[in-house]
């Protein structure tokens, strides 16, 4: 008895012992193939926060999900259309902790690691930020992620967020801003989020970009305006403790790059480097690659974007920031639009992998600029441009980026 005693001490300790090491070699070859993926890459994916309910969202949503009332409403407009878009996780809000816990380890476990907000700010106040402030900044989680701001300064036009209740192209909010709003939004931008540690800065530069520089330069009645209130907002940053602000703009065209879009005379007749030397823009990138042209075949939609980032490349005196997106299917929002004018031939997780892979080359033929890679989108469901699982790919995206940005396919360039 006593032997049998002694026997199964012995195998109840040797089996502790057991697990405990498996776990922590696990949790060792975890942590070593999550710190392999990125090397030095910072990669960025968008995140578009609607999906969930406040009072000013009403206007676009009425049902109190957010855009998922629009999603949901999805219908195919061709045989074999994918329509609607299911998520693989379900319709969560995107104001909940707990989901953000969820979005944060599936990210930085397969190569994203930081976030862009689309950040709004209309009638005097923000607009979609508690996707923020109550989701991700509150996930218990959230310092494994870097995050910045894009500041989505576009008029709001009821048809395009939603036809079904819009019939004709209203404007609910302008995007232009006062002296008085925008000092509001610097001090907001810098307290309660430049300052905070997991706030993406380069060189200790807190990163803030703006959507439509044409829509501020109206605000500010011209580019001497505008260079006011972009020096006041960079003093600013410097009293905060920062040595100053990385200010990206998002460039546009479908031939030739440009800066303005609309509100074209506001440009004076400068060329996009005079404007980027006048207001002190730091880099450009793009929001996604469908201001190059749009074409319902994936890979030239693609090439499209391709000569237009080596068009931006060879003309600009400051960094580049390569951007990959997926296909583009807003019927749910906008259900006039025909089978031709959806991205979705040879729209798969193996194409977007290559051309993520492209950019990739792009930076390591750029060695001075930092390493940031923006993709279009982390959860634009409602665009058909989303990261997130769906029951259609599954983790297919996502595995993608782990596969390029770990260098699995860098012994073959």
């Amino acid at each position: 008895m006593r032997y049998y005693k002694q026997n199964k001490r012995t195998y109840y300790f040797s089996f502790c012992v057991f697990i405990i090491i498996s776990f922590l070699y696990f949790s060792c070859a975890q942590k070593e193939s999550n710190e392999n993926i990125n090397n030095d890459y910072t990669v960025a994916a968008y995140v578009w926060p609607s999906c969930h309910d406040e009072p000013m969202a009403r206007a676009y949503w009425s049902e109190g999900i957010g855009e998922w009332e629009m999603i949901k409403k999805g219908k195919p407009v061709f045989e074999g259309h994918y329509q609607p878009r299911i998520p693989l996780w379900g319709y969560k809000m995107d104001d909940d902790p707990l989901a953000w816990e969820q979005k944060i380890d599936a990210a930085t476990e397969h190569g994203v690691n930081a976030f862009i907000f689309d950040w709004y700010w209309y009638d005097g106040k923000p607009f979609l930020e508690k996707t923020v402030s109550e989701g991700f900044l509150k996930a218990r989680n959230n310092n494994q992620m870097k995050f910045y701001f894009m500041w989505a300064n576009h008029n709001s036009q009821g048809q395009d967020m939603n036809a079904w209740r819009y019939k004709t192209d209203t404007t609910l909010w302008s995007g232009e801003v006062d002296w008085d709003n925008f000092k509001t939004i610097v001090d907001r931008l810098i307290n309660q989020y430049f300052k905070r540690p997991n706030y993406l800065k380069i060189n200790g530069e807190p990163y803030f970009s703006i959507y439509q520089i044409d829509n501020l330069v109206k605000s500010f009645n011209g580019l001497n305006g505008t260079k006011e209130a972009l020096d006041y907002f960079r003093e600013e940053v410097k009293k905060a403790g920062f040595p100053g602000l990385h200010l990206q703009i998002v460039g546009r065209g479908t031939h030739e790059p440009i800066l303005f879009n609309r509100y074209k005379e506001y440009s004076e007749g400068k060329s996009v480097n005079e404007i980027i030397s006048k207001l002190g823009i730091n880099s450009i990138t793009t929001y996604n690659w469908f201001a190059s042209g749009t074409n319902d075949d994936y890979i030239k939609c693609a090439e499209n974007a391709m000569s237009m980032q080596s068009k931006w490349d060879s003309t600009l005196t400051v960094p580049y920031f390569p951007n990959v997106s997926m296909g583009r299917d807003d019927t749910p929002r906008r259900p006039y639009i025909k089978k031709e004018g959806l991205i979705h031939y040879n729209n798969s997780p193996e194409s977007f992998g290559a051309y993520l892979q492209k950019a990739r080359d792009f930076l390591r033929n750029h060695p001075k600029q930092p390493k940031l890679i923006i993709i279009y989108a982390w959860n634009e469901w409602v665009e058909g441009s989303y990261l997130e699982p769906d029951m259609k790919w599954g983790y297919g995206y996502l595995e993608a980026v782990k596969k390029v940005m770990s260098g699995e396919y860098d012994k073959y360039q």
